[in-house]
């Protein structure tokens, strides 16, 4: 029998009773005579998440059905020891947070590493470990406002993968052989989890992205008797006390007309830099797809350079953008300092147009 498990924190935003949407749909499943299921649920809720402790009352509820009772269970006072068992003995393991909520996700990868198959909402770690060869998604990463427009939309999203595409890939074994397509799963699924999601990787990411970059920037700044370090403090406070002194003026494109796919353009914006030099500053074309009048659905950065030098700190910037999709597009003008990304993450260094 296909045994499916969600065991975790029975916190709302996991949707712990998102599988009893539509009660008769679940009864057909578990009580399929061919190819038959069953579900565990263990988790808790925190003393006072009274919602929580509802969610854990509805499914307990549920399970008590006598057309159900013997398919369908939950397992309290759920600790370490009875996951180890759960993670041990499960076939599937089911997710379904409400997106973008879930931060992570730990137990999944649990279960990957033990050869147990995810079946989860794309949300937390399920968005990078997530392909066809390597377990089931349930919808394709959509966001809602209504959240009951959601739970109406995702439960049946999560019915039809279990119908559809789970329980036949368990119960295909020709000629009464082993589930071979479910096992190539089961592979996939512990290579992954154990390449990409294990503490040695993240420790040698760590390693390798942020402590040795760190130790070989500390030796540079103090080299010289810390010539570095002096020059940019030097620099931090010169940028401090005139930065407040930058003005953009709303950028301007060479043509106003509308452009076809293909095209190219240039846009230019004046900018006062007073006493600061252009080698000091980066001057970046900030432009995306429109979602509002005021909100771009995603951003993309394009550097400007200087075009004329019109006296007194006043300098023309351009760059010229390439039409590369359709739409309405939103662009302004942001001007940071020029350096490493401490420098340009700086509190209060940062003039939009």
């Amino acid at each position: 029998t296909l045994t499916v498990a969600f065991a975790r924190r029975f916190a709302t935003y996991k949707r712990a009773a998102l599988l009893l949407q539509d009660p008769e749909r679940l009864e057909s499943i578990i009580n399929n005579k061919m190819r038959p299921v069953q579900f565990i649920f263990a988790g808790k809720a925190h003393p006072k998440d009274n919602e929580g402790k509802e969610l854990i009352k509805r499914l307990f509820q549920f399970a008590a059905k006598l057309e159900v009772r013997d398919k369908i269970i939950f397992l309290e006072d759920y600790d370490m020891h009875l996951a180890r068992h759960l993670l041990q003995g499960a076939d599937a393991w089911l997710n379904t947070p409400r997106r973008p909520y879930e931060a992570c996700g730990t137990s999944g990868m649990k279960a990957a590493i033990n050869g147990v198959v995810n079946v989860s909402v794309l949300d937390g770690w399920w968005c990078e470990g997530y392909s066809e060869e390597k377990g089931w998604r349930i919808g394709n990463g959509e966001e809602y406002e209504d959240h009951g427009y959601q739970d109406a939309v995702e439960s049946q999203a999560l019915y039809n993968v279990l119908e559809n595409e789970v329980i036949p890939c368990f119960y295909d074994r020709k000629n009464g052989n082993l589930p071979t397509c479910w096992l190539q799963k089961m592979k996939a699924s512990m290579q992954m989890a154990m390449k990409s999601f294990c503490s040695q990787r993240m420790v040698r990411d760590y390693e390798s992205r942020y402590y040795t970059p760190a130790a070989k920037r500390w030796d540079s700044l103090l080299a010289d008797n810390a010539a570095e370090a002096k020059k940019m403090a030097a620099q931090i406070k010169r940028l401090h006390s005139l930065w407040k002194n930058i003005q953009i003026k709303p950028p301007e494109r060479e043509v106003r007309e509308p452009y076809r796919v293909g095209d190219s353009f240039q846009v230019s914006s004046e900018i006062t830099l007073t006493e600061l030099r252009p080698d000091e500053v980066d001057v970046e074309l900030y432009y995306g797809h429109l979602k509002s009048l005021e909100e771009l659905s995603a951003s993309h950065v394009e550097p400007m350079k200087v075009l004329e030098d019109r006296g007194n700190g006043n300098y023309l910037y351009g760059c010229t953008l390439d039409c590369a999709v359709s739409g309405r597009f939103g662009f302004t003008v942001r001007v940071t300092p020029q350096g490493d990304e401490r420098l340009k993450s700086t509190p209060r260094l940062l003039t939009w147009a």
